[in-house]
């Protein structure tokens, strides 16, 4: 499949795959940066959720907002660049659903504080990721071996590892969820930073199929 047949553009498959690695920056960044500014935070026991709430949650909201971003522009270049069948389209409409999810997380501003203003639905949103970083993954996982068969087998681990990995957290003690926490969402940076330079690096190049 030729880029030049299909109507793609190289240069907007790189705008966007680089926006979609400098929001995963800008998400890390802003992380470590409100670890140090917001007073009496451990940020082993402390969630990033915990950041984004009180007097300097705009930091941490910054971040938020950026990796939203991030996740909607790997929809729009796997629509853009369409590698596979229904299962492809389905993780597009899946990638768009999960930026508009965690936009809400930042947006809503239920960090367990105790507020029961209106219908707090940040634990579903949380649930809703959770399921999506599983389900998402293992729906792009045959378009991207169209690329190459390396990035098929880092999908299915991504989807592998989150799978065991995610369900852990809720059972984990409070001084150590912090980081655990942590350690989730460098896994869902690595996935969108992987698929990110993966179109890159195909931009304007041919696609090969495979069974």
């Amino acid at each position: 499949m030729n880029c030049a047949k299909t109507g793609e553009s190289p240069f907007l498959v790189r705008v966007l795959g680089w926006y979609a690695i400098t929001g995963c920056t800008v998400f890390a960044i802003s992380i470590l940066i409100a670890d140090f500014v917001v007073p009496d935070h451990n940020w082993i026991a402390d969630t990033i959720s915990d950041l984004g709430a009180g007097k300097y949650e705009f930091i941490v909201d910054i971040g938020i907002y950026a990796f939203s971003a991030s996740l909607v522009s790997i929809a729009l270049l796997a629509s853009h660049v369409h590698l596979g069948d229904q299962r492809w389209s389905i993780g597009v409409v899946g990638f768009a659903m999960l930026g508009l999810i965690v936009f809400l997380v930042g947006a809503r501003n239920e960090y367990g504080d105790a507020d029961h203003d209106g219908v707090v639905i940040h634990i579903y949103l949380v649930y809703a990721i959770g399921l999506l970083m599983t389900a998402l993954p293992l729906l792009m996982a045959n378009g991207a071996g169209r690329v190459s068969q390396k990035y098929r087998r880092f999908l299915f681990g991504v989807s592998i590892v989150w799978t065991l990995s995610a369900p852990v957290f809720f059972f984990l003690p409070d001084g150590i969820d912090g980081i655990y926490e942590r350690y989730l969402g460098l896994i869902a940076m690595c996935a969108v930073c992987v698929l990110a330079m993966m179109f890159i690096r195909q931009a304007g190049r041919p696609h090969r199929d495979v069974p």
